[in-house]
């Protein structure tokens, strides 16, 4: 059997961290050397890299491994590899290195991680990168959406020396690097392990699935979800890791383990099923599961999904015995009713009941304060799961306006935080653009870099404030699609996001307008100005759209509190407070 050609507990481990003597010498060296602040991504690959999780990576990719790895999912020296690893960087800062430099890699509160020797320095065609990595440029990828939206223009290359791992506060039992669960199976006498890789909380499908897997293989099984970056609107980690944590008495004695993964996933499809099994390769597993749709970021706006159901699992079959890691294959499991249990969905006899949650579904329930039922989870996770998501009717909630200047967005806004002032219950945080730029961003401009940092200043406030219980209404201009799309992923998690668009025609907002800026902007007096200098995007994905031209501030107003109470942030049970 292909499970017996595979050595215990994978190949061998690259370890890039230094001894304690080059760290103290590579530190006072820094002083010299410039310093780049890690990105929460690029946090999380330097990690990997550091602890062997990426080997044989022993850095970020040079050009040549960069462009193997998205057009021939091959390193250089021909090993398989499908994800680019790179240190994106402004402009701005690539213009100060050279090959030969030396960069000190820091964590946001500026601990040195790591040492870059610089090997090359480039501007990469990310839209190319895009089509070979992910066979699409549509930024409803979310893989797209962070390379072509987020990621800085600039890539440099070169191997790192290692001074510590990033430090994690949380979980810590659970933070087991490469070296130290190999280790740990060595211990146990494990010599077959299969990994289940998850962002999202596991039900009893999934425990079902995994059990399965574990008695195919006759192989003890590896829970090793990623709690790094993963699709924008997930369950945040802690929660997950406590449902996990739940679960693990539902399996048979010294059977399973769980382990943390700080993996930053970039949502790849096939290609991530590839990447997942050489990751989980050197944490010594010698198999791995992939079931249906592995790592998909789902559909484009069209409904079309990006990529096939058993897509990943074509593309790793093709490569497990090069790369060493057995694939065991999994359709996704639905329940029949009438017999009590969980079945392939290609098994189900004709005419048999099938119950399944989606995601969608179960988010639905959740929101509504509904039971989950007990075919569909086990009554701890319910229990951790409702306690972690309140309904929501006590949840916080952000208003997020967007118009034309004259549009009405500060007016609406005010009749809007009185309305909920009336109604008690919940704290109320009015962010208007004016406001706002007189207190929190005063020293910004109006060019596009300015107006992103502006929005995503307001962004942050309400995340706080929604993530607190509160309401917290924002009346920005944000003229942009982009920042308005991050200002979303910001606070969704936490609560809920209702943007409200103020369709206003231009020429009713300048009629209206009292400040004369229109006719200033018009005269060429007032540089990017919106609407007439500087552009204005209009949403695809506002909730509400009005039109102030034909209704009061007080009839929109109540438009949009009619959503809020469709929705089920406002009604009946609101008027206590989100602990009551």
């Amino acid at each position: 059997m292909s499970q017996h050609l595979i050595p215990p507990h994978g190949g061998e481990l690259v370890n890039l961290l230094v001894s304690s003597e080059r760290a103290a010498e590579l530190k006072a060296q820094s002083r010299d050397w410039p310093s780049w602040d890690l990105t929460a991504r690029q946090l999380c690959d330097v990690e990997l890299l550091l602890s062997g999780g990426f080997s044989p990576l022993r850095g970020f990719m040079t050009r040549e491994d960069y462009e193997g790895t998205c057009h021939n999912m091959r390193l250089k020296n021909g090993l398989v590899w499908p994800m680019p690893i790179t240190l994106d960087v402004t402009e701005e800062f690539a213009r100060k290195l050279r090959q030969g430099s030396m960069v000190a890699l820091r964590d946001p509160e500026g601990v040195m991680l790591a040492a870059l020797h610089v090997e090359e320095v480039w501007k990469p065609d990310r839209e190319a990168e895009a089509e070979a990595v992910f066979r699409t440029t549509s930024t409803d990828h979310p893989g797209v959406a962070y390379l072509l939206r987020q990621a800085n223009p600039w890539y440099v290359g070169g191997r790192l020396e290692g001074i510590r791992l990033p430090a994690h506060y949380d979980f810590r039992s659970l933070r087991l690097t490469p070296a130290e669960l190999r280790a740990e199976f060595t211990r146990l006498g494990w010599r077959r392990v299969v990994a289940f890789q998850t962002r999202n909380p596991m039900h009893r499908a999934h425990q079902e699935l995994t059990m399965r897997a574990g008695k195919r293989v006759e192989a003890n099984l590896l829970i090793h979800p990623s709690v790094g970056m993963t699709k924008p609107g997930d369950v945040e980690y802690y929660v997950r890791v406590r449902c996990y944590q739940a679960l693990l008495p539902k399996y048979p004695k010294d059977t399973v383990r769980l382990a943390l993964l700080p993996l930053a996933m970039r949502m790849g499809g096939p290609r991530e099923a590839v990447w997942h099994a050489l990751i989980r390769k050197n944490h010594g597993c010698t198999h791995f599961i992939v079931g249906r749709d592995h790592a998909g970021p789902g559909k484009d706006r069209d409904g079309k999904p990006f990529y096939g159901p058993y897509e990943a699992q074509e593309l790793l079959r093709s490569l497990q015995n090069e790369i060493g890691v057995t694939m065991v294959p999994f359709q996704m499991l639905v329940y029949l009713e009438d017999q009590d249990t969980y079945v392939p969905e290609g098994e189900v006899p004709n005419g048999a009941r099938v119950l399944n949650i989606s995601g969608t579904e179960l988010r639905r329930r959740l929101a509504e304060g509904r039971e989950l039922p007990s075919w569909f989870t086990f009554p701890e996770v319910a229990r951790e799961l409702q306690r972690s998501y309140l309904p929501r009717h006590r949840q916080g909630f952000t208003v997020f306006f967007t118009g034309l200047s004259g549009s009405g967005k500060s007016t609406i806004a005010n009749v809007l935080r009185v309305k909920f002032l009336e109604m008690g219950g919940r704290p109320v945080t009015l962010l208007d653009g004016d406001i706002v730029r007189k207190h929190l961003s005063s020293e910004l401009g109006f060019s596009k870099e300015h107006r992103d940092i502006n929005i995503r200043r307001i962004g942050f406030v309400a995340s706080e404030i929604t993530k607190n219980g509160g309401i917290a209404i924002c009346a920005p201009i944000a003229p942009y699609d982009s920042i308005r799309k991050e200002v979303r992923a910001m606070i969704q998690p936490h609560g809920g996001f209702i943007l409200v668009y103020l369709s206003t025609p231009l020429d009713t907002c300048e009629a209206r307008d009292r400040k004369g800026l229109y006719a200033k902007a018009r005269a060429g007096l007032v540089p990017q100005f919106t609407g007439i200098s500087d552009p204005y995007e209009p949403p695809d994905d506002a909730a509400v759209v009005i039109d102030t031209a034909e209704v009061t501030p007080e009839e929109a107003a109540q438009e949009i509190f009619l959503h809020l109470e469709r929705e089920g942030y406002i009604g009946a049970n609101s008027q206590n407070g989100p602990g009551d």
